[in-house]
């Protein structure tokens, strides 16, 4: 490549060789021991969450417990909000499946649930 540079008001016509960037893929990174600059990963870790019965209401993710609007021995509808629940700044109502009698609340307001937990139990 022919280039034109001026040095103190002078012209010079210059021949440039421009050989291409090498850029390092993944298999280099591996080989010359380049590790990834983030954090260590860690071992997954498990919740553990108790057993539900086939009439339990359940969370259906992680979060805490904003409010309880049943008590045990509540006749509820269809759709019913029984569990408020907070996760991420967001409320997600927790609702009834089916009409039926509340025969247990296993949480009440501020405790902390997982996925897959058991909130209230249904006649």
């Amino acid at each position: 490549m022919k280039l034109k540079v001026v040095v103190n008001g002078t012209a010079y016509s210059v021949d440039v060789e421009v050989e291409p960037d090498e850029q390092p893929g993944l298999g280099s990174l591996l080989q010359t021991g380049v590790r990834h600059p983030g954090p260590t990963p860690t071992a997954p870790t498990s919740a553990s969450v108790k057993g539900a019965s086939k009439n339990a209401v359940v969370a259906p993710l992680a979060g805490s417990v904003a409010r309880v609007l049943v008590k045990a021995g509540d006749t509820i509808e269809a759709d019913q909000v029984l569990v408020v629940l907070e996760a991420m700044k967001m409320e997600t109502e927790i609702t009834a499946p089916s009409a039926g009698m509340v025969t247990a609340v296993h949480v009440e307001a501020g405790d902390a649930v997982q996925g897959g937990q058991a909130l209230v139990e249904l006649e």
